[in-house]
């Protein structure tokens, strides 16, 4: 008769932390969390004032965002593979292997812009028309949309530099438990591409009125200033960031912990670039159904951003602590938090997506575009919350494998999914069968179930209890 008290006792021991736990959670998370709702908050004002231009503007932004969107992933999974190294390090007290970790993102950071540049300027017109179809009425849109898209995609180029380099010192950073430096450069730096968007979309204060190009020349501008305030701020601060006390004395990193890292992070820099270009892939199916699918996919994915900036934030925070727990070889520690973790960025999950749903009707109606593309986007909001929880779960199975360095599980967890089960899934639906977009949309979240049996499989286990850097 004791043993259900006990044994509730035990799961709620296992999945609900004590208060240093939360503590030392909300620590890490809440800059986190800050930097991402601002960040994609003021680009969910971003894509208003784009759309204030007109549907295809806004349209050929969001095209031209898909494409770049598989180079930043690109970044975040190249650099993901130091980035194991990086935080157990730092949990094992180790600045010089820190220093390497860096020194190696740095050459990764390098490449992907040379081959980022080297895709996109001669091939960004093959691939925008892609995306672009046209349905019964739709005559010269297409091409109208090809034009703004290519134009705003040329000027974004200029920003990979600034964009991956930030990315290299704001990722060591978190990596060593600073969260605060890289949020404050991020609102930074929206604030200027706020400003710079009014101004030079609109042509506000003398400023020339440039519609898309004036966007894309905001971004480049605000990337430029989060890169100057972080390399800037840490530098002149190396007392406090040990890492940095010299960080370019050298260009050498030790030739077995590059190949550790390679080893590791190389399943992770192909993940994302397949797992990018995989949604990719998805939302050109999608817009086989029409251009006002297009439109509407766009507003959805910015808002639908802003409201998921808890479950990004919480993996990120769940790679931080449960790497550094493992550096320090506390493998039971690291177990417990894993699912604390989990449950946390679950619940947190459950209360946005309530608040998800009440402004789903109601932020659609902002933009000037035709009452079919509000009401479309609308439908991908409602499904795109009530499958939150099931994205949360997988976020954080993803996180807690990577921690322990199993980068070749996530590589099939994560990547393999894509597109064995959602890229064929959303292509049959959209080809073969007359099924409305939304149901085809709902079909493809839903089987994020799959993801979720799978990765609690995996956590259990325990396969991902690791430390690499003992």
């Amino acid at each position: 008769m004791q043993s259900q008290p006990r044994n509730r006792t035990s799961l709620r021991r296992c999945l609900i932390g004590d208060r240093a736990f939360y503590t030392a959670v909300i620590a890490i998370v809440i800059p986190i969390i800050i930097q991402n709702a601002i960040t994609n908050f003021v680009n969910l004002l971003d894509n208003i004032m784009v759309g204030q231009v007109g549907t295809e503007q806004m349209s050929g932004v969001s095209i031209a965002n898909q494409l770049l969107f598989v180079f930043n992933l690109c970044v975040f999974g190249g650099l993901a593979g130091a980035g194991i190294f990086s935080a157990q390090f730092h949990g094992a007290d180790n600045q010089e292997g820190v220093r390497s970790c860096f020194r190696y993102k740095l050459y990764v950071g390098a490449l992907l812009i040379v081959l980022g540049l080297a895709v996109l300027l001669p091939g960004g017109r093959f691939l925008i028309t892609r995306f672009l179809h046209e349905q019964g009425g739709e005559t010269g849109r297409a091409e109208v949309t090809l034009n703004h898209a290519l134009g705003y995609l040329r000027i974004m180029l200029v920003g990979l530099f600034p964009f991956a380099l930030s990315q290299v010192y704001a990722s060591t950073l978190r990596e060593t438990g600073e969260t605060k430096l890289p949020m404050f450069a991020g609102i930074a730096a929206v604030f200027v591409n706020l400003l710079f968007n009014y101004l030079l979309i609109f042509g506000h204060m003398g400023f020339p009125k440039l519609g898309v190009q004036g966007a894309a020349i905001a971004t480049v501008l605000s990337r430029f200033v989060e890169l100057f305030i972080v390399v800037i701020y840490t530098h002149r601060h190396e007392e406090r960031f040990h890492f940095a006390r010299g960080l370019y004395s050298t260009l050498r990193i030790p030739g077995r912990l590059a190949r550790d890292i390679t080893l590791k992070g190389m399943p992770l820099l192909v993940n994302e670039a397949l797992w990018s270009m995989g949604m990719t892939v998805l939302a050109q199916c999608y817009s086989v159904r029409g251009l006002d699918v297009v439109a509407a996919m766009n507003i959805s994915n910015t808002i639908s951003n802003l409201f998921a900036v808890t479950i990004f934030s919480m993996g990120s925070a769940t790679a931080i602590m449960v790497g550094q727990t493992l550096g320090a070889n506390d493998m039971k520690g690291a177990m417990t938090q894993a699912w604390q973790l989990t449950s946390f960025s679950v619940a947190l999950t459950v209360a946005t997506l309530l608040i998800m749903n009440l402004v789903a009707p109601l932020i659609p109606r902002l933009y000037q575009t035709t009452p079919e593309v509000r009401t479309l986007a609308t439908q991908f909001l409602r499904v795109y919350s009530f499958c939150m929880p099931l994205m949360s779960f997988c976020n954080s199975a993803y996180f807690i494998l990577r921690s322990g360095g199993k980068t070749l599980i996530t590589f099939l967890f994560d990547c393999g999914y894509t597109w064995v089960i959602a890229v064929p899934l959303a292509w049959c639906l959209v080809h073969l069968t007359p099924m409305p977009v939304i149901y085809i949309y709902l079909c493809v979240q839903l089987s994020d179930f799959i993801k979720v049996v799978l990765g609690f499989v995996l956590v259990k286990k325990g396969v991902w209890l690791n430390n690499m850097v003992a």
